[in-house]
């Protein structure tokens, strides 16, 4: 498989990881805000009091993380996987000796043709580590060294 089309697959997979994530806060946030109304309708003094607010912290944290999501779909369009450059960048495939890294977003392990791929975001640790680094170049990480074979 040629690198463009790998990268492709692998950009779907970030795709479908950020429209799964958004999906499943949205259907939180709904059921968040149906409890609410339920709790709205009820006046059972503190038990009230108390779980309205559990459910604001809830709906809270659950805006937060639509928040990340919604960052993440700024992210997307700006990966380009159509160039290639010697160093490693967002849109790069970025070979060691250990793993295949895609530097995109954190989407976890994909597997492709019996190969494991990592897509990992630029602002993780191990991206922070790959970010403009290139061939035959070295990074630690927790002990662990690994050697840039590639970077496409």
């Amino acid at each position: 498989m040629n690198t463009i089309a790998l990268k492709t697959l692998l950009l779907n997979h970030c795709h479908i990881q950020v429209e799964t994530r958004f999906n499943k806060i949205k259907h939180t946030i709904s059921g968040i805000e149906e409890s609410l109304f339920g709790e709205s309708k009820s006046s059972s003094g503190d038990k009230h009091e108390t779980a309205r607010a559990m459910l604001q912290i809830d709906r809270e944290n659950a805006g937060r993380q639509l928040k990340e999501i919604e960052n993440l779909t700024v992210i997307l369009p700006r990966i380009n996987i159509q160039t290639s450059a010697q160093y490693a960048r967002l849109g790069s495939l970025v070979y060691t000796d250990k793993f295949i890294y895609f530097i995109s977003l954190s989407a976890g392990a994909v597997s492709i043709e019996d190969k494991q791929y990592f897509c990992i975001a630029i602002n993780s640790p191990i991206g922070s580590l790959i970010l403009g680094k290139e061939k035959d170049e070295k990074f630690d990480l927790n002990g662990n060294i690994q050697t840039i074979l590639n970077v496409t």
